[in-house]
């Protein structure tokens, strides 16, 4: 299993004028892999890749292996219909990822039926390992256990699942059920101890974006078996966690990444600037996070 601990879902950083800022984007996925990181999430949600080009999205792919020789990488291909997700796999199938996340498509309100017929002809179109991302939250429509558990256990080459339905039971239910080496990852920071005490093997970040080394930290900890320390990482980064998502992600992240020097805040359209009382909050969280 080579998606386990801490996968940062990377944000994507814009000069002011809204161009790609790659100088920015080497230097953060290098800071990444220094601290810790074991695998990085481009090209999703946290990415804003809804507003990217396909060029800007192969670009971004292959600056990401350049800059991280060797870790593994899952980039985000999801959408909501079966050729819009299969146009995006075969956009960054030649760059050989390690596995592709593709989230319940959205809006659209699938069926679990109806979820379980795309996710496995999504599996059927390529040799290249699927990672399935429920969020509910964003999609409208949530995966049941039951679901999950029918492709895991029928379905060749679906490997995982990124878990931000903010729902304890269904994950418990999950892993319960779910082959060994079924890879479960929480897809909420906040909820990232719990689920690894339940058993899940990690976390796909949007904290870790600001905090590598603390939320790497946290699920090795977590995965030693260590869970008093791994208690104390995690309430050290509580407020950061609650702080990522004060706005739409990853507007406030972006405004913590600008308070420490490492990006730009911009966002493109349909987001917007972060607002000041949010620079404010994330000022004030990132002083407490690394107090002297």
């Amino acid at each position: 299993m080579i998606f386990k601990g801490c996968g940062t879902a990377l944000v994507t950083p814009f000069f002011a004028d809204g161009s790609v800022d790659y100088d920015g984007y080497a230097a953060m996925v290098e800071r990444q892999i220094a601290n810790g990181v074991d695998f990085l999430v481009p090209l999703a949600t946290t990415g804003e890749t809804p507003t990217l080009s396909n060029q800007e999205k192969v670009e971004i792919f292959k600056l990401a292996r350049k800059c991280a020789p060797g870790v593994p990488l899952m980039p985000g291909v999801g959408s909501n219909s079966l050729p819009g997700t299969l146009a995006n796999i075969e956009l960054i199938a030649p760059l050989k990822p390690e596995a592709l996340l593709v989230v319940v498509p959205f809006y659209n309100k699938p069926t679990q039926q109806g979820q379980y017929d795309y996710f496995k002809a999504v599996a059927e179109s390529t040799d290249i390992p699927i990672v399935i991302y429920n969020v509910p939250g964003r999609t409208g429509a949530n995966m049941l256990p039951d679901t999950v558990i029918r492709l895991a256990t029928e379905v060749p080459g679906i490997i995982g699942i990124k878990e931000a339905s903010g729902k304890y039971d269904q994950v418990s239910e999950i892993l319960r059920r779910a082959p060994k080496d079924f890879a479960v990852l929480s897809g909420d920071d906040d909820m990232t101890l719990a689920f690894m005490a339940t058993g899940a093997h990690g976390v796909i970040s949007v904290a870790s974006n600001v905090a590598p080394k603390e939320v790497s930290d946290m699920t090795h900890e977590m995965l030693r078996g260590h869970l008093d320390a791994a208690r104390a990482l995690h309430h050290r980064l509580f407020p950061l966690f609650k702080a990522c998502f004060v706005e739409s992600n990853p507007v406030p992240v972006k405004a913590a990444l600008s308070l420490l020097g490492l990006t730009g805040a911009t966002v493109r359209l349909p987001l917007s600037d972060a607002a000041a009382a949010t620079f404010d909050l994330m000022q004030k969280v990132l002083d407490e996070l690394w107090k002297k």
